[in-house]
């Protein structure tokens, strides 16, 4: 038996060894095949795979780093690297890597929802969303692009879309549900991931499929979720807020550029004043409510409007009605006027419409 085929065999009892949870063993295996190839950049990976899964983060990362001095760009072992400087703590460090992975794979599903992971957890913000969508476009029929779109969601407090997205990943996959409890390496990242989507689910529910209304509870072990004991539901937290902002925001444009309207029919100069005092105060309203939605501008809008256009397109009515009433202060026109009744009563439809329903 040639060298190359003992150093595989050695690869395979590893992973088997890893799989039942037995990752000093697996570590002594992957050890005996690095012995015979040390330069097997393979081999580095699989052993930075078994630290991760053995909780040893910093002997991860020098596996990774070990591998990636043969092979820069492999993709495999910049995850390990990533996810094990997750671990460490070093977050900026961890989100470098994500960064290098995106540019390794453009094109690679695994590339972009492990980069997406890793940024969720160490930076966050619209790239780890973005990255989390292109590793779905990329691969709709992989069940863990779905949920790590869930992942990264529910740490950007898209509840709405966290909860489709795990439904979907359940439904391609329906063993997700008990992910968390899987040893082994060839899952590992699946592991990871389901075992932070459960640990987000403590605090914010996220219901995978209709639950019974009897149940006053769930486990996110299971893939289930339900109302906290205390009654809250921290899921509709944003979308509240966001429609306070509209309900608010928007009928405070809306009455007061009625009275600007009616002031014009009188006399055009005092209006014009009177606009700008509605913008100015029109604004000031839409910036305190905005302020209770963290990230709204960088994170909660963009994603929203892949989610929830409907809404997100009444939050940026809000925020045109005010620009609308100063541009009418500046020509005199009423046209002006019209669009920012036409708008803000758009949005205050589209909030009520949402209520009813």
């Amino acid at each position: 038996m040639s060298s190359d085929a003992t150093a595989e065999g050695y690869l395979q009892r590893a992973q088997l060894l890893a799989d039942l949870g037995r990752y000093d063993e697996a570590a002594g295996e992957v050890g005996l095949a690095l012995a015979l190839e040390p330069a097997n950049a393979a081999a580095l990976a699989t052993l930075g795979r078994v630290h991760l899964a053995a909780g040893r983060p910093a002997e991860a990362r020098a596996a990774a780093d070990a591998a990636l001095a043969v092979a820069p760009d492999a993709v495999g072992p910049l995850v390990v690297r990533g996810l094990a400087l997750a671990d460490l703590g070093e977050y900026a460090e961890s989100a470098s890597t994500a960064d290098r992975l995106l540019t390794v794979g453009p094109a690679d599903a695994y590339a972009q929802r492990s980069a997406a992971a890793i940024l969720s957890g160490s930076r966050g913000g619209q790239a780890a969303l973005n990255a989390a969508w292109r590793g779905v476009e990329l691969a709709p029929e992989e069940p863990q692009g779905h949920l790590v779109l869930a992942l990264v969601a529910g740490r950007l407090r898209l509840y709405d879309l966290a909860e489709r997205a795990y439904r979907e990943a359940l439904r391609l996959d329906p063993e997700l549900a008990g992910a968390g409890d899987e040893p082994g390496i060839v899952r590992l990242e699946r592991r990871r991931y389901a075992e932070a989507l459960a640990e987000l689910a403590e605090t914010v529910p996220l219901t995978p499929a209709p639950s019974d209304p009897s149940r006053s509870g769930a486990d996110p072990r299971r893939g289930e979720a339900g109302p906290r004991q205390d009654g809250v539901d921290p899921r509709r937290g944003t979308t509240d807020e966001l429609r306070r902002l509209v309900l608010y925001g928007a009928g405070w444009s809306l009455v007061g550029t009625v009275l600007v309207a009616i002031a014009a029919a009188g006399a055009a100069g005092p209006s014009r004043f009177l606009a700008v005092l509605v913008a100015l105060s029109g604004a000031l309203v839409g910036w305190l409510l905005a302020a209770r939605v963290p990230g709204l501008t960088r994170t909660v809008l963009p994603g929203l409007l892949r989610s929830d256009r409907s809404l997100a397109l009444a939050v940026y009515g809000v925020a045109a009605a005010p620009v609308l009433l100063v541009l009418y202060a500046v020509v005199g026109t009423p046209w002006p006027l019209v669009l920012t009744i036409a708008v803000t009563a758009v949005a205050e439809l589209a909030v009520f419409t949402r209520t009813v329903r």
